[in-house]
């Protein structure tokens, strides 16, 4: 086991998610005693009924229930007045109503707030997760645990474990008062609850690891999904939607076949059940008719001794069940250790908040993703002086969008890979937080989310007014467009934006970015989807609008690139050119040649 998990035990994860509904889950489980003990008075009236009001045996009360039976009149009373004996057997039924309201309610009250506490709680911790582990775990998967895990976890807790107390006090008032009756009869109905419960371990591993590949399975058919649905304008512009068909079609039919074997588990379990439950109630009635014909017990007895051991079916069966749904519960709580146990990103002990307005330098950095066998940067080193702009162009591969990972440490850089600073502060020592606040970062492939256009371009700054949202929209060449639109910064743009183009969206990203002032602007590639017109009318506003910042622009479009201080050409890993735009030309090497084909085209 790793010393360093949060939650090293199962029980220490539960523990952290009741926090807050622990209270409710104590109280409903007072509630489901009180309703025990109530279901155990009821028989007792009827068989005191039958064998004394009715019949002629002595009474043998003592104490409370003495002095209680003398005030109704005794026996004579209540042969008199046998509606006395009605209202004791309703007052009876309608305490353990009110008990019963009372344990669901709290049982509901508590379940749903270890919910909220369980939902929030990953959702805290996913956000602090690295890029890192995000890009090794698919988002189908995560989703899953998230919601089918975590539902399973409050079943479990609130309709399993919490009544494993209730059953534990019922069947220990069952066997006392059955007891009472007759030693032998007990003993008998006994007989059958280590089998049930050992039954119920032999199938508890089956069922867990059948509920683990189901559970897995889910996982998959959910990625699926999610990525179709996600990605549905792709498959419909190639027309794959039949090999997408037929892919979740596969992946639900081993989905399927998993549960099948699951439900086959299951119905055996209980099958088994049901017959030594059958056996059990055969043997108590045929004993219990020959005991009350020998004169060993009243018919009375035999009434309340067969009405305790319907009782006590239940929760025997009841015990067994928690144990065969502990194996699939344990299996969707160590589903979510594993991501409440995924390290988050640690700041240093003693992070660093540098002023951002300063150099940037890479000195001789290497980077692998982790897997891969080549490295994607190889002994690295430039600098991006401050307030200046620095171009990089490079094939597909050679490293661009790492570069500009590592500077917002998506990545981390290995500490025997080289450094980064900004200024004199090593990039390792700044607070993750702050440095991403302070660099801004516009994707070639930006992601808006299901809100308004006005919405998705403040997304990045909370009070950002109308004023602001329109300047940045201005300086990326969206205001124009904007203005078509029927509801203008109002407009709905759908999930990932899909109501607008791909240029649309990489002016609606760039704004985002815009509007914060970031004193470092990173432009991965963000200008590819506007045409060389849009580009130019772009570049000319960034110009004006942030001389002070720090600007690195990745592109492959030699054009976004001439206005730069400096360019960098990158070739598998490697700076292969650098220089200005006129500096690159005048060398004919690789920039001048894909200069030469792009003017040409």
């Amino acid at each position: 086991m790793n010393k360093t998990e949060r939650f090293p035990t199962k029980i220490s994860l539960v523990r952290f998610f009741l926090k807050g509904s622990l209270r409710f889950f104590a109280l409903s489980m007072l509630c489901a005693c009180g309703v025990s003990l109530l279901d155990m008075i009821g028989p007792r009236i009827i068989s005191f009924t039958v064998d004394s009001v009715i019949g002629d045996d002595p009474v043998q009360f003592t104490g409370p229930l003495a002095r209680l039976l003398a005030a109704a009149g005794g026996v004579e009373g209540l042969r008199a007045h046998p509606g006395l004996i009605a209202g004791a057997v309703v007052l009876t039924a309608l305490g353990a109503a009110a008990f019963r309201y009372l344990f669901r309610l709290l049982n509901s009250m508590g379940a749903e707030t270890m919910v909220r506490h369980t939902r929030d709680s990953l959702f805290s911790h996913i956000l602090s997760l690295p890029f890192s582990w995000l890009s090794e775990n698919s988002t189908g998967d995560i989703i899953q645990r998230c919601t089918s895990d975590v539902e399973m976890l409050k079943t479990f807790l609130s309709e399993h474990l919490t009544s494993f107390v209730r059953i534990l006090v019922l069947i220990v008032m069952a066997v006392a008062f059955m007891a009472g009756i007759s030693v032998p009869m007990t003993l008998a109905a006994s007989l059958f609850t280590p089998a049930v419960v050992g039954f119920s371990l032999f199938f508890h591993g089956r069922i867990g690891s059948a509920f683990e590949k189901a559970d897995t399975e889910e996982g998959k058919l959910s990625a699926i999904a999610q990525e179709n649905l996600t990605g549905v304008r792709v498959v419909r512009a190639f027309g794959r939607e039949i090999f997408e068909r037929e892919r979740f079609e596969k992946q639900n039919a081993s989905y399927t076949s998993f549960w099948v074997h699951l439900i086959r588990l299951l119905s055996l379990y209980w099958a088994a059940g049901d017959i030594m439950t059958g056996l059990q109630l055969l043997l108590v009635t045929v004993m219990g008719a020959v005991f009350a014909v020998n004169g060993q017990i009243t018919a009375g007895e035999y009434i309340a001794f067969v009405s305790y051991n319907a009782m006590l079916t239940w929760p025997v069966r009841m015990l067994g069940r928690v144990i065969s749904e502990m194996s699939k519960a344990g299996i969707s709580i160590d589903r979510l250790r594993y991501i409440m146990n995924s390290a988050p990103e640690r700041a240093p002990k003693e992070a660093k908040l540098p002023p951002m307005d300063r150099d940037i330098r890479f000195e001789h950095v290497s980077f692998t993703y982790p897997g891969a066998q080549e490295p994607v940067l190889s002994d690295v080193s430039f600098t991006v002086p401050a307030g200046k702009t620095v171009g990089i162009l490079g094939t597909t591969g050679s490293g661009k969008s790492t570069l500009v990972s590592l500077l917002t440490r998506l990545w981390d850089l290995p500490q025997d890979q080289g450094h980064i600073f900004i200024g004199d502060t090593d990039l390792q020592e700044i607070d993750a937080a702050y440095l991403r606040k302070n660099v801004g970062m516009v994707l070639q492939e930006p992601y808006l989310f299901s809100r308004t256009l006005a919405e998705n371009i403040a997304v990045t700054k909370e009070s950002a007014g109308m004023d602001a949202i329109r300047e940045a929209a201005a300086i990326a060449a969206l205001a124009e467009s904007v203005e078509e639109f029927p509801s203008g910064y109002e407009t709905f743009v759908g999930e990932r934006g899909v109501t607008l183009s791909g240029g649309q969206k990489q002016r609606t990203a760039i704004a985002q970015m815009l509007i914060r002032k970031p004193p470092v602007m990173i432009f991965d590639d963000s200008l590819s989807a506007v045409d060389a017109e849009t580009d130019m009318r772009i570049r000319e506003a960034l110009k004006s609008s942030t001389s002070s910042a720090t600007v690195i622009l990745i592109a492959h479009r030699v054009t976004t690139l001439m206005l730069a201080d400096e360019i960098l050409v990158l070739d598998n890993g490697r700076i292969l050119e650098r220089g200005s735009h006129n500096e690159l030309l005048e060398r004919n090497g690789f920039y001048r040649r894909i200069f030469d084909l792009q003017m040409q085209e």
